[in-house]
């Protein structure tokens, strides 16, 4: 499908749906869509991202699904995150949905008001570094936020979300898109390109994966694989993720991480597959804690292969995350000086 296509299908959902929601006021693309040209192909392991605004306390997260052949994935905000130019400019997963013009439907104004101010300084020096800062600090509180008295899936999401952030703070310098399933992938041609490569195995040594051979990714995958079917299957409990574990979304979570493998890129398919396995099982535990059980060995197998084997190996990799952050700062700060588009 054509980028065109699924943009003209997402448009047509906010206002045959979106509008009918209490207190909308509008809705824009966020995501890796703003990257790409009306007539780039949608990958299948893709989703279409939409940011709804409510005057309100926005729903429940939406989430993912199928409309008229397009995947989307649809995001309830209110203004409160959005009330200010600054606020916007400072916030590293905000600001990029506004560098160009996203906007889908702006029955007040407000949203292109606010877009075209903040293109006008998104790629200021100090901009940029202040949601570098803002990355970095979310990769702070979140390491601090790992519970000894949390299921063990559970204490391994507090522990590998944060650690990924610390990409996000890179491909913020970058001036790239600070994707999700992707990070490490976009991660990699960033510090390759500016002279980081050791930075990068640094990395991907802190998830405990820079030494994964393509057959150990092939196997857990298709361990993650039947974990995923089966809780699909059973999935009742809603969970802010649970549309992300989906017969829809499937092209995402087991196909997308497929590709990276196929294309001789599975240590960067391991922070999903990780990812993906720990919400699996939280679903599970609560909604048949039989399987829970009984595909537990699967997930912990995966995990073990990270070096992971209990709460107290968890805190050490947290620490060794905080400890790795200094030296990731300066290649930070290296990128925003070399970085040609920052405008200083």
């Amino acid at each position: 499908m054509k980028v065109q296509h699924a943009r003209t299908n997402a448009s047509e959902w906010v206002y045959t749906h979106a509008r009918h929601v209490q207190g909308y006021s509008g809705a824009y693309f966020s995501g890796s869509i703003i990257g790409l040209s009306e007539q780039d192909d949608l990958a299948p392991s893709s989703d279409v991202d939409i940011v709804v605004i409510t005057e309100d306390e926005p729903p429940f997260k939406l989430g993912k699904f199928i409309y008229k052949g397009t995947l989307l994935e649809v995001t309830y905000l209110t203004w409160k995150p959005l009330s200010t130019v600054e606020k916007v400019l400072s916030s590293y997963h905000l600001a990029g949905s506004f560098r160009v013009d996203t906007i889908i439907d702006d029955p007040t104004g407000r949203l292109r008001s606010l877009q075209k101010a903040v293109s006008q300084h998104f790629y200021q020096l100090e901009w940029v570094r202040r949601r570098c800062l803002n990355a970095r600090e979310k990769v702070k509180n979140g390491l601090r936020s790992i519970n000894r008295n949390a299921a063990f899936h559970e204490q391994v999401t507090s522990w590998l979300f944060p650690t990924g952030v610390i990409t996000h703070i890179i491909l913020v310098a970058a001036l790239e898109n600070p994707t999700v399933r992707k990070r490490y992938l976009k991660t990699k041609e960033v510090l390759i390109n500016y002279g980081y490569e050791t930075l990068y195995e640094d990395l991907l040594d802190l998830v405990g994966c820079a030494h994964w051979h393509p057959q150990q990714v092939q196997q857990h995958l298709e361990a993650l694989r039947q974990t995923f079917d089966k809780t699909v299957e059973v999935a009742k409990t809603p969970f802010f993720f649970s549309s992300d574990i989906t017969e829809e979304s499937r092209p995402i979570a087991i196909s997308g991480s497929q590709s990276l493998i196929d294309s001789g890129h599975q240590r960067e398919a391991v922070f999903w597959i990780i990812a993906t396995f720990a919400r699996c099982h939280t679903i599970l535990a609560v909604d048949a804690p039989s399987l829970h059980h009984e595909y537990f060995p699967f997930f912990q197998a995966a995990v073990g292969d990270l070096g992971v084997f209990s709460t107290d190996d968890l805190l050490e990799r947290a620490e060794r995350a905080r400890q790795f952050l200094p030296p990731v700062w300066t290649a930070t700060e290296d990128i925003l000086d070399k970085n040609p588009l920052i405008q200083r």
